[in-house]
This record gives structure tokens, sequence and C-alpha cells, in this order.
């Protein structure tokens, strides 16, 4: 057998260890000078959700910030799944990053046997642009005015309570509620936050329980009635709609996540720079009072944080899938 080449060798030990050889290839100068072409932030679902929203918002600082355009690609489907597994098959060379909800980062993991990603593992963390509380909401024209009144309307009709939910964090915050209250409410499925308000708007479901923006424009307009929000504290924007503690709920406090994440192995000295970018900007008058406007509380912090979160979130939600008896498909 031939001696192995000293090359040869390093490229398969590199290998083995899972150490990218595009992060390798990029040294000093590539880091320092990124970005030198456009980058694609990718958003796993439907335009018009919270994600979608908050990505917008994320890009266009980004741009503006490095110089470079920041483009909005959604990939819908099947839980967010696409999208995500296509970023976590990018070259980490941060020119393709994940707006990343906690549907595709922990949920995902909760409901399904196997992921062709792993949130721990294929992808770098690089900072939370917001988080997200949900409403719990019902049509305005229902006769459920309070969290009480659902609660006793589905007890008195099990199995006929219908939810809308179009995305995993939703229907395990809804478990969570049935968990809590002893009731039985039955998911009907939709593509998207924009389609499951429509439905609620238009009395196809009994309740929802979903994220803030998609909902705001129907409730200020008269349309939907927001029951309680799943926060400690009350929402800025809905000041009179009380928490889930308030209105008799404790312990089901939720909220989604969101921020930016790149493939793994992506250089450190990349994420930083986009870290830094959301840090300043969730901290500007102007988006603040944007973000507080759809119910999204800033957030802005560093990559290890978000690490330690998501890894928190996985252990808290995998306890309610087990409880709710949910086996993963």
């Amino acid at each position: 057998m031939k001696p192995m080449s000293l090359l040869r060798a390093m490229l398969l030990a590199l290998g083995a260890s899972g150490v990218s050889l595009t992060a390798l290839a990029q040294g000093p100068d590539d880091v320092r000078d990124y970005p030198r072409k456009p980058i694609r932030l990718i958003v796993p679902y439907a335009v018009g959700g919270g994600t979608d929203v908050l990505a917008r918002m994320a890009a266009k600082e980004i741009s503006e910030r490095l110089g470079q355009p920041v483009v909005v690609e959604n990939k819908p489907g099947a839980a967010g799944i696409p999208g995500t597994e296509h970023v976590a098959r990018s070259a980490p060379d941060g020119y393709t990053l994940l707006m990343a909800p906690s549907g595709a980062l922990v949920m995902n993991v909760v409901l399904r046997k196997t992921l062709p990603y792993s949130p721990e593992k294929d992808f770098t963390p690089v900072s939370v642009v917001g988080r997200l509380p949900l409403l719990i909401a019902v049509n305005a024209s229902s006769p459920i005015k309070t969290v009480k009144e659902l609660v006793d309307y589905g007890k008195a009709k099990p199995n006929e309570v219908t939810y809308a939910s179009s995305a995993p964090l939703f229907l395990l915050a809804t478990e969570l509620f049935k968990q809590k209250t002893g009731t039985q409410f039955l998911a009907v499925p939709y593509k998207s936050s924009g389609e499951s308000t429509t439905a609620l708007a238009s009395g196809q479901v009994t309740m929802a329980i979903a994220d803030v923006p998609p909902l705001a424009g129907m409730i200020k307009a008269g349309k939907l009635r927001a029951l309680a929000y799943t926060d400690e504290r009350r929402s800025t924007a809905f000041p009179d709609v009380p928490t889930v503690a308030e209105a008799g709920l404790p312990g089901t406090e939720v909220a989604t996540l969101v921020g930016i994440v790149a493939p793994a192995g992506t250089p450190m000295g990349i994420v930083r720079k986009i870290q830094d970018v959301i840090v300043d900007m969730v901290k500007k008058p102007d988006v603040r009072e944007r973000f507080t406007a759809i119910g999204v509380e800033a957030v802005g912090n560093t990559s290890e944080e978000f690490a330690r979160s998501i890894t928190a979130d996985l252990k808290r939600w995998g306890e309610v899938a087990k409880r709710a008896n949910i086996q993963p498909e």
C-alpha cells in the first residue's frame, strides 16, 4: 500500500472531525472583508407571519450596516423543515442565514422522530432578534369573552371546540392550555399564521393561540377578540388584554424566540459581526416602537445566550409533549 500523502491525511482527518473545509479556507481577510456579496436570509415559513416580519426588518438593518443587499427568501412548507434544512446544508460562509423561530429549532425536534438537521449540531446561533408571546383569541362575534368562559365552553362541548394551528409552537401551546384546564380541543391545521387568522375571523374555528403580528390587525379592526396574552406582563400593544396568570392560568406563559442562525462552522468573526448589528438594531427607538406595535419584545443577545435558550426550550417542550402523550411522527 502506498504511503498516504500528508495533505490527504489532513483532509481525511478534518472530514472525520466534522470541521468544514470552507470555514478553514476563510482566513482573517475573509472575515474582515465580509460581506463581499449579497446575503440570503431564509425564512422557513410563508410571507406575513411574525418570523417573516422580523426577517425583513433585520435584513434592512444588516444591509444598511454591512453595505451589501440582504435578500429575504421564503421557503415555506412541512413545518419549516425544507427551508431549515436548506440552510443547514449551505456553505458556512455567512452568505446563507436562517431566520429561525422556535418552531424550526425546538418544536420540530419534539414532534418528529427524525429530522434532516439537528438544531444543536448543524447551526451556530447568532442572536435572538425578538421574543413573541402569543395571544389567545376568538372570533369577535363569539359569545366567549374570557378565558374562563372558553374553558367552560370547552368542557360543555368536549371535542367540539376547534382551534387553528399553523405551527408546532401553536400546537404545543394549545396542548399546554388543555393540560392546565382539562379541556379537549380539536386541531385544524393551516399552512401559515395568515391562513389560520383568516379562518378564525371567518368563523371556521373556535379559537387560536398564535403570534401577535397576524392577529393584531384583525383585533384592532374588531374582527377578533383577544382573551389573554401569554406573557408575565401585559402587552404594550394590547394593554387591556390580561396575562394568562391574570386570566387564571399561571404556568401557561409561552413565547417564541425568533433569531438568526448560521450553518455550523461559520467563522465566529462573521457570527459576531451579524450579532453586533442585531444587538445595536434592537436598541434603536424606532425599531423598538415598531416591535411594540406588533407585540414583539426586542432581545438582541449573544450567540452563547441564544444556544442556552434553545437547550432550555427543548427540555421544556419535550416534557409538555410527553405529558400530552404526543407520539413523534
